[in-house]
Formats: C-alpha cells, structure tokens, sequence
C-alpha cells in the first residue's frame, strides 16, 4: 500500500473499527450502529458529534454477503438504535437484525419509510436499492429524523438543525442528477447493470432498465446461459454503448456479456453499494451519486 492510501487507511479505521467491543467511547453519547456505510454516513450527517455512530460493514464491501464478528453482534445488541437498510440487502445479518427486534431493541429500518419498487422483471422481489434516488434518501432523513430525535441524550433542536442542512445537500444532488441526465437523449437512457441495483434511478429519472448481467436484487445468485444470450439480444436491439458494473465487484461477468453481445461496448465502473476508503473517489453518498451521474451521463449522451 503506497502512503497515501496507508493514510487514509487510518483515517477511516475510527469509523470501521467502533463496532468492535473495547472501543473507548463517551457514557453520555448514545450508541447508534449502522449496518451500511452508506446509511452511516447519512446517520452521521444527523447525528454529528451528539452521538456514537458503529459502522458495521467497511468500505469496498458487498453487503449482500457481509458476516459481522461476534464483537460487533454485541455491540449491535447493546446499541441505543439500530438503523438497517431492510429489504434482506443485509443477507448476512438477518438473525442479528431478528434478534434485536426479538428483544425489542429500537430498530429502524429504512425501507420502511419509502415507495418501494419490485426488482426489474419480478412480480413480487422488492428492490433494497433505494438510495439510487435522493428522493428517498430524503423521505429516509425525513423518518430517521423523527427517530434519531426520541434517543435519549440527542438535542432536537440540534438534530433538527443539521437535518435540514442535509436535506437541502440532499435536494441540491437531486436537481443536479436531473440537470445532468438532461443531456442524454431520451432514447439512449437505458441501462445494462451487473445485478439490478439502479432501478429507483431509472424510475425518478426516467431511465429504461434492458436488464441485468446477474438477474437478480443480490449479488449472490448467478446467471444461467439462457439468460446471458437473452440480455446479449436485448443490447444488441437497443444498442446499448456502455455496461455499468459494481467497483467493488469484478467484471469478469460484464465483458463476457459483451463478448457475447459481439458489439463494442464500454464496461463503466460505478459504486453502488458500498462507500469506499477517503480518497479512493466516493467516501460519502453525496460524492458517490455525484460521481454516478457523471459517468453514467459520460457513457450514455452521445
């Protein structure tokens, strides 16, 4: 690792590493633990200094396959509020996040609090991935705002204070999204992903989902060949330029579908699911949708 990154290693570590037990920590800051880093840094932009904010799951993760340590399940247990994205993204801790509801520990859970969408081609598969679109993010603020707010040792005019200065980071990311993906002809907004994971995206912004290279809202089912030449067709009628895959997820899948589509066709990188480490081009959600839209808009306008 070159020093620069070593720095912001450990620069992060604070965040990754409160879910740990033994970690020093104010008694007269509430607990808060986090599932995702994404929510996390919502939750933070909240919270501020009023409260103890665990991050559960690192940058650069999977979080439909990530497994926390029996520290962190303590921590998760003894936390002040629990705030978990829902829609079974967090495939790995389902027994933990059942067994805080089963004590009747204080859990929010985000999806709860927003329209949801049923995962592209399913009838009945709902689609965790809401934060796709800033509006949900904000009616999630909205909720959590309300909660983070009946947490002993949390100041509502503080919180209320910060939480409005985040919906409007939050409103100003919208309309730029919108302003930028005006620039793409309406007939080539469509999008070919690595797994369904933009589908909020394409709803508030008037994009058409061809499909997916995993055909599924999880990473952890796999394609079968019928269903990689039927995606090939469809790019090859749409016409498709670009495949948009996860950074944190090789594209060994994605270039075969290209190689299968047998049409030149760019493999873009996005994040989607996970934050990464400071510096590394998305350490927050503000910057990670940010840097989405740029690409997408890029790869999609001419």
């Amino acid at each position: 690792m070159n020093p620069a990154k070593a720095l912001a290693a450990l620069a992060v570590l604070p965040l990754i590493l409160t879910g740990c037990i033994g970690t020093a920590q104010p008694d007269d800051k509430p607990s808060i633990v986090v599932t995702t880093n994404i929510l996390a840094d919502v939750v933070q932009n909240l919270a501020g200094d009023q409260a103890q904010v665990h991050t559960l799951m690192p940058a650069n993760v999977d979080p439909h396959s990530f497994e926390i340590s029996a520290q962190q399940a303590a921590v998760l247990n003894e936390a002040d509020l629990v705030v978990s994205n829902g829609l079974n993204l967090e495939e790995g801790l389902q027994r933990q996040l059942e067994a805080v509801d089963a004590a009747g520990g204080n859990h929010f859970v985000a999806t709860d609090h927003v329209e949801v969408l049923n995962v592209s081609g399913s009838s009945d598969a709902k689609d965790p991935h809401f934060w796709t679109d800033p509006a949900r993010m904000i009616d999630v603020v909205d909720a959590l705002e309300e909660d983070l707010g009946q947490v002993p040792g949390v100041s509502v005019e503080q919180l209320q204070a910060d939480a409005q200065a985040y919906r409007s980071e939050l409103s100003g990311l919208q309309q730029q999204m919108s302003e930028s993906f005006e620039q793409i002809p309406e007939a080539s907004r469509a999008l070919v992903t690595n797994h369904h994971v933009f589908g909020y995206l394409a709803d508030s912004f008037g994009f058409r989902t061809i499909g997916a290279v995993i055909p599924s809202g999880t990473t952890l089912a796999s394609p079968s060949a019928a269903d990689l030449a039927s995606l090939a067709e469809a790019i090859r009628s749409s016409k498709v330029p670009a495949i948009f895959v996860e950074s944190a997820q090789p594209d060994k899948l994605a270039r075969a579908l290209a190689q299968e589509a047998n049409i030149d066709v760019q493999i873009v990188e996005l994040y989607s699911e996970s934050l990464t480490l400071p510096g590394e081009g998305a350490d927050s959600y503000l910057q990670m949708m940010q840097v989405n839209t740029e690409r997408i808009t890029q790869a999609l306008r001419n």
